[in-house]
C-alpha cells in the first residue's frame, strides 16, 4: 500500500511542485518572523543599555574631576602653622607614603604653599574598611590638587568658571568705596575704576554728588562669586565733568578710550597707589608735625596703612634708593625723561630686589607705605621734579598713549555710542 502511495505522488508532478513550494514559503517565513524577534529584542536590549549608560553618566556628580558619589568624603580646613606633611599624618598616612606624595614637582603643586583657611578633603571608597583613595588641597577658589594615595601622584585640577554680566550706579555721599556697597557691587570696583581713569581723574579729590556708572562682568565657579571683573563700560561725572571709558582692542592691544577716541592711559598715573586720602599737599610753607616749625613741602602726602604698594607713576631708571635718617627715611628715586624724576619717601620696605640701575615699567611695585624717617605715621610723601625744580605732583599733565587711528574711528564709534547710550540708561 505505500508502495501504491509512492507511485502515485510520483505520478503526479504538478502536486509535487506545489509541496515544495510551500515548504520553501513555510521555512522563509519561519526564518523572517525569528530575524525580526531577534534583531528586535537585540536592538531594544542594546538601546536600553545605551539609555541606562547614558543616564548613568548624566546623573553622576563630579568634583575634582572625580564621581564624588561613589566616595565617603571628609572636609576639613588647613590650620594655622600646619604643613601639609601634617595633614596627611594626621589622616594616618605611613610616612614613606607622605614623603612620596610631598616630592611631586614644584611645577604640578609647591607643597610649602599650604596655606591656612584653605579647604581640603579626604575621599575614601563607600567600603568603610577601605583605606582613602584621595586627598584634595583647595588652592584657591578655582584650582584644587589631588593627591591619588594609591599611585603615590599628583595631578592639578581648574574648575569651569562663567562669567556674568551685571552693572551698577550710584552717587558719592561720603566716599566712592562706601557708594560701590550701596548700588550693590563690589568695593574692589572702585579700585579698579581709580586704575582706569588713573591718568584722568584725582580720585582722591572726589566729591559728594559725583557719580560713576558701570557694565561689568563678573567671575563665577559653580554658583559662587570670585572677586575678579572685568570693565565693560563705565563712566564718572566729577563735578561738572564727564568721563568715559571705553573699552577697545587696537594693535592687538586692549585699552580704555574716551568718546573722543583718545587712550586714558598716559604717561604718568594720577597717583602712585591706590585710592587712600591725600593729607598733605603741596605748598611754600607746612607746619611740620615733627619738627614743630613752619617750612616747605614740596610733595603730596598719601595716608595708607603700612604695608600698601607703592607703584612707578611712569617707566623710568632708578637713580637713587637708600636711607635718610632725618627726612625721608627708605626712599626711591626715579628718572623718567630728561624732564621728569620722581621721589617716593617713609617706604616701610622696598620691593624684592630693587636696586639702582634697575628699569621699572609704569605700575610697577617699587616699595610699600611705611612711617620710617621723620613721620609720625603711615604715609607715602610723593614728590615730582621737572627739570631739576619741583612741581605740584597733582598738575602735571601726562600726554595720552595713541589714540584711535583713522582706520578703526568707525568700527570704534559703533562700540563707543553704543556703550554710551546704555550707561546713560542705567
Amino acid at each position: 500500500m505505500k508502495k501504491r502511495k509512492f507511485r502515485r505522488y510520483e505520478a503526479n508532478p504538478r502536486k509535487r511542485t506545489y509541496f515544495i513550494i510551500a515548504s520553501l514559503v513555510g521555512v522563509a517565513l519561519v526564518v523572517v518572523l525569528f530575524s525580526h524577534f531577534f534583531f528586535t529584542h537585540c536592538a531594544s536590549s542594546d538601546e536600553s543599555a545605551l539609555m541606562t549608560d547614558t543616564l548613568e553618566v548624566k546623573d553622576t556628580v563630579y568634583k575634582y574631576g572625580l564621581p564624588i558619589e561613589y566616595f565617603k568624603v571628609k572636609n576639613d580646613t588647613i590650620q594655622p602653622r600646619q604643613t601639609l606633611a601634617e595633614v596627611l599624618l594626621g589622616y594616618g598616612l605611613s610616612a614613606q607614603k607622605i614623603y612620596n606624595l610631598t616630592q611631586c614637582p614644584d611645577t604640578v603643586f609647591d607643597v610649602r604653599k599650604v596655606r591656612a583657611g584653605q579647604p581640603c578633603a579626604l575621599l575614601s571608597d563607600l567600603d568603610s574598611v577601605s583605606a582613602p583613595r584621595y586627598f584634595v588641597y583647595e588652592i584657591n577658589a578655582k584650582e584644587y590638587a589631588v593627591f591619588d594615595l594609591v599611585t603615590d601622584t599628583v595631578t592639578r585640577g581648574t574648575r569651569p568658571s562663567s562669567w556674568v554680566e551685571r552693572t551698577s550706579h550710584g552717587v558719592v555721599e561720603s566716599s566712592l568705596w562706601n557708594a560701590m556697597v550701596d548700588g550693590d557691587a563690589s568695593p574692589q570696583l572702585a579700585v579698579m575704576l581709580s586704575h582706569i581713569f588713573g591718568w584722568t581723574i584725582d580720585f582722591f579729590g572726589i566729591q559728594k554728588g559725583d557719580e560713576f556708572r558701570l557694565v561689568y562682568e563678573q567671575e563665577y565657579v559653580e554658583e559662587l562669586p570670585l572677586n575678579n571683573f572685568r570693565i565693560r563700560a563705565a563712566s564718572f561725572r566729577a563735578s561738572d565733568s564727564m568721563y568715559y571709558a571705553i573699552p577697545f582692542v587696537q594693535d592687538g592691544e586692549e585699552l580704555y578710550y574716551n568718546e573722543k577716541g583718545n587712550s586714558l592711559e598716559g604717561a604718568f598715573l594720577k597717583a602712585p597707589l591706590d585710592y587712600y586720602r591725600i593729607t598733605s599737599r603741596f605748598t611754600g610753607s607746612r607746619y611740620h608735625p615733627v619738627l614743630k616749625r613752619y617750612r616747605a613741602h614740596h610733595g603730596v602726602d598719601y595716608a595708607a596703612p603700612t604695608g600698601t604698594p607703592v607703584y612707578a607713576i611712569g617707566s623710568g631708571k632708578v637713580i637713587d634708593k637708600g636711607y635718610q635718617a632725618n627726612g625721608g627715611g627708605n626712599y626711591v628715586k626715579i628718572r623718567h625723561n630728561s624732564t621728569y624724576t620722581t621721589t617716593y619717601m617713609h617706604l616701610s620696605r622696598f620691593a624684592k630686589g630693587l636696586k639702582v640701575g634697575d628699569h621699572v615699567a609704569q605700575k610697577e611695585v617699587i616699595g610699600y607705605v611705611g612711617s620710617t624717617g621723620l613721620s609720625t605715621g603711615p604715609h607715602l610723601d610723593f614728590r615730582v621734579y621737572e627739570n631739576g625744580k619741583p612741581v605740584n605732583p597733582l598738575t602735571i599733565k601726562s600726554q595720552p598713549k595713541k589714540p584711535i587711528s583713522d582706520e578703526n574711528h568707525t568700527a570704534f564709534r559703533v562700540v563707543c555710542d553704543s556703550l554710551v547710550r546704555r550707561l546713560g540708561a542705567l
